[in-house]
């Protein structure tokens, strides 16, 4: 069973995605923030992390860095799940390593499990699926 860690400081937007995952048959944590979210990718080694950027402690860009520079994590997934639209806040994100960035209010829920969903499937056969921004 696939791993999600979802890190997201709304606790209504995270409850929600966590249902979905968990509907959907994956594992599924939460973190509220940047900080709180290295610490369970480090203890729990999730397959994906779901990423929102506007986040209090530690925003989303700066963990991203730390994943992708920690050579523990580097390789894990992580899709940006946010609000903030802008092209530069997009190309910022993808150009650090993030494979996908969705804006929250563009999709449904289940719409965003399914891209996850394809991401996940990608990863599993061992091939890194090519990078693609939402925007």
């Amino acid at each position: 069973m696939s791993k999600i860690l979802i890190v997201e400081d709304d606790p209504l937007m995270s409850k929600m995605y966590q249902k979905i995952f968990a509907f959907e048959g994956y594992e599924v944590d939460l973190a509220t923030n940047g900080e709180e979210g290295l610490l369970k990718i480090k203890k729990n080694k999730p397959n994906l992390v779901l990423l929102d950027i506007m986040m209090p402690v530690m925003n989303g860009i700066q963990m991203l860095e730390k994943i992708k520079a920690d050579p523990e994590t580097k390789s894990i997934p992580v899709v940006i799940l946010t609000n903030l639209a802008g092209q530069q806040d997009a190309e910022n994100a993808m150009s650090k390593g993030a494979v996908k960035y969705i804006i929250k209010s563009e999709y449904e829920p289940k719409q965003v499990a399914n891209m996850v969903k394809g991401i996940l499937a990608g990863y599993t056969r061992e091939e890194k699926p090519e990078t693609s921004s939402t925007t």
